[in-house]
């Protein structure tokens, strides 16, 4: 199913036929399929929804740049049209990024909240990274004194080079999108939230590192913490694990 608002498409699917909802938010370049277990598991109990994000699976990219709150107002409308009232908000990674800006941001009534891995909090950048930066930034003004034919092609290869493996792996239209999401720091909307949180962490993520969910907890006055063994893709590394987690922090709401 698809829902559309400021030109932006929407791909969706509905599981289960439950009185309370659950909308699930995959993380940057994924898709529902990464949550079939999830999915499978709380559609026993819940009305589950969940969505293919802009650029990925099943819902086309805009002809125009994004921004997260683009990303949040998008979940907002969609979340009014289905009317659903007070969903369980369950995000991984980027779609974490969403929940915060919802809930932190726009004040958005939801009845829980499940951050997997979330991202949302700028890292600092090393000494090295800086230089880096600094050293892109540098290279790139000297495209004027290449030939204008010649221009993209030296701009493909400074990308190439300096570029992270995500922002590689995106078109043109996209990059512009990632930079303006990464570079938002969303720590300040975390002490907003008032709404009970499970934060689920893989202890070896290196793209959402651990340091991160202990600073989410210590901001979200009700929450709590599980670490769990894995990298940023910890619940799939454990999946019955989770579900009965998942089971464990729902079950007053079935």
């Amino acid at each position: 199913m698809l829902f559309t608002h400021n030109g932006i498409d929407l791909y969706y699917e509905k599981y289960g036929n439950k009185k309370k909802s659950i909308l699930i938010l995959p993380g940057w370049g994924d898709t529902k399929k990464t949550f079939f277990y999830i999915v499978n598991f709380l559609s026993d109990y819940f009305t589950v929804y969940i969505v293919d994000l802009p650029g990925f699976g099943n819902s086309p990219f805009p002809n125009k740049n994004l921004t997260i709150y683009d990303y949040a107002d998008l979940i907002n409308e969609f979340i009014k049209y289905l009317e659903i009232k007070k969903p369980i908000l369950l995000g991984h990674s980027f779609g974490g990024r969403i929940i915060i800006t919802l809930c932190g941001h726009y004040k958005l009534e939801a009845n829980k909240i499940i951050l997997i891995d979330s991202a949302g909090i700028k890292p600092k950048k090393s000494l090295y990274k800086r230089l880096k930066t600094y050293l892109y930034k540098f290279l790139k003004k000297l495209k004027i004194f290449f030939p204008k034919k010649k221009r993209k092609k030296y701009l493909n290869r400074l990308i190439r080079i300096f570029g992270s493996t995500d922002y590689k792996n995106l078109n043109e239209n996209m990059r512009r999108t990632f930079i303006n999401i990464v570079n938002e720091d969303l720590y300040y909307y975390l002490k907003n939230i008032n709404i009970e949180t499970l934060l689920l962490w893989g202890k070896e993520d290196k793209d959402t590192p651990l340091k991160d969910g202990m600073k989410m907890k210590k901001q979200i006055k009700n929450s709590a913490l599980i670490q769990l063994n894995g990298n940023h893709f910890c619940y799939l590394q454990n999946i019955h694990l989770v579900n009965n987690i998942l089971y464990e922090f729902l079950k007053d709401d079935l």
